[in-house]
């Protein structure tokens, strides 16, 4: 009964946030709640409750505060050059800031922490996809799968976990990956190529001048008028003109169309690039970078819990950055809504996790499962592994499953002379898929700073993340490491 009752709550989550008939936050907190009164335990809601936040409240606070410190050196100009550097390479080619985007991901995903990564890789590429009208999922998409597969990092969690709970050296585990965990991230940038020719051949290319023209007025085709006058407005046509060459039928940023839609909007969404900003710091800049660098060293080294590192960080850098507390109030008002959106989607995911542990259907629904596996695969349980680690890691945490799964499969395939190296290996594959699960906290601050419905993000990433594990499971296979 719990195992139906698991799976179905799961499901009834994920389609009424695809169907957008439910907010996360609703949906994580009430769903659960009434699951654990159909399951007779209403009476322990609380405790249930109150055992997820304990155990999530180190993550909500580690990403509040990393929020306010990633917020404030983007505030002072820390990532420009970062941002400057990928719009030359990518020369405002859609392709190219595609493939960018994974590329950046992948490299940042080495200090081994998904929110880090999705915080720069966000803040460096937000801009520019929406001033050139850019898909964001697929921006999202593409970052989750390229951060999911560098995640497997023995300093990323899930390997230090598979080693930990069958009693493995990481290092036995992870490095004979590399070449299929290569393939994977090969992957990645093939699929980030296929949706870069998309996006090209919906907007075209623009120029990079173009791109970085600051734009604050409004311009309506048709209405003559413009935020400043009939000469805003002509001159706005002139350049969209000059963009599709005349007829709105070339390499333009719009459809085809020479109607006010295809014109670039006059937000402030530009402003990462903006070298006026009040807030941009110069003399400053190699402190922070300095700041930065020995902040994610003392992350990597473990040198203090996550949360402790990132909270003195942001301290350190709103005193030394903006001294006079106007300008601190200014800083944390900024963000404030970000904190609060992604702080308030942890808590609300704790519900979620705490309900499924303390009713015991995680357990229920894990025993199901490798209760049954046909006897005739018991010699292939490093496959049945792999397959298994694609839902199972989307559908519990990391924990649930290296630690309550992964012994149980590894028992099963010793009995069948399967080592549990080959076991721990094929436990990897899942982790381009799980970094987009509604269980893992970062995912809501890629969202969320992308300003991303999550239900939209999960509908276009989860076919794209599923196939990245079965390239990473099959080239395992291939070259005999699974």
């Amino acid at each position: 009964m719990l195992t139906i009752l698991g799976f179905t709550m799961i499901a009834t989550f994920l389609v009424l946030i695809m169907l957008k008939k439910m907010s996360p936050i609703a949906a994580l907190v009430l769903i659960p709640a009434l699951f654990c009164v159909f399951v007779g335990k209403g009476a322990k809601l609380g405790d249930y409750v109150i055992d997820g936040v304990t155990s999530l409240a180190p993550t909500a606070a580690m990403l509040m505060f990393a929020i306010v410190y990633f917020g404030v050196m983007i505030d002072v100009g820390l990532f420009d050059p970062i941002v400057r550097g990928i719009l030359k390479f990518c020369k405002a080619d859609p392709l190219r800031i595609v493939v960018g985007t994974a590329v950046l991901a992948a490299i940042v995903s080495l200090d081994g922490d998904g929110s880090t990564t999705f915080m720069i890789t966000v803040s460096a590429m937000y801009p520019l996809y929406k001033r050139l009208k850019m898909s964001l999922v697929v921006m999202t998409g593409v970052a989750a799968m390229a951060n999911g597969v560098m995640n497997t990092l023995p300093w990323g969690g899930p390997t230090a976990r598979a080693a930990t709970a069958l009693k493995l050296d990481a290092s036995d585990i992870f490095v004979p990956m590399i070449p299929a965990l290569a393939v994977g991230l090969l992957g990645v940038l093939a699929l980030s190529y296929v949706l870069g020719r998309r996006e090209r051949k919906r907007l075209g290319v623009l120029t990079l001048d173009e791109v970085l023209e600051p734009e604050t007025e409004t311009v309506l085709v048709g209405t003559g008028a413009g935020a400043s006058g009939d000469g805003a407005n002509a001159a706005g046509v002139a350049k969209k003109a000059a963009r599709t060459g005349g007829s709105g039928s070339g390499a333009g940023i719009g459809t085809g169309s020479d109607t006010d839609a295809d014109l670039p909007e006059a937000d402030d969404d530009f402003q990462g690039l903006d070298p006026h900003r009040a807030t941009l710091r110069p003399k400053l800049y190699w402190f922070n970078a300095l700041l930065t660098v020995t902040l994610l060293t003392a992350m990597i080294m473990e040198w203090l819990p996550i949360p402790v590192l990132f909270l003195l960080g942001a301290a350190l850098a709103l005193t030394v950055n903006f001294p006079h507390m106007p300008d601190q109030k200014a800083r944390l008002g900024a963000h404030a809504e970000n904190v609060l959106n992604v702080s308030g989607m942890v808590f609300a995911a704790a519900v979620f996790t705490g309900v499924l542990q303390g009713t015991g259907m995680v357990d229920h629904m894990s025993k199901w499962l490798v209760s049954n596996i046909p006897d005739g695969m018991g010699p292939h349980m490093a496959l049945v592994t792999g397959v298994l680690s694609i839902p199972l890691t989307y559908f519990m945490s990391n924990d649930g499953f290296y630690f309550g799964v992964l012994p149980v499969l590894a028992e099963a395939g010793q009995a069948h002379g399967v080592s549990s190296l080959e076991i721990a290996r094929a436990s990897l594959v899942g982790q381009p898929l799980h970094m987009s699960s509604p269980l893992v906290p970062a995912v809501y601050v890629l969202v969320g700073m992308a300003k991303v419905e999550f239900g939209d993000h999960t509908r276009f990433v989860v076919k794209w993340a599923a196939l990245t594990s079965l390239v990473v499971l099959g080239a395992g296979i291939l070259f005999g490491i699974i």
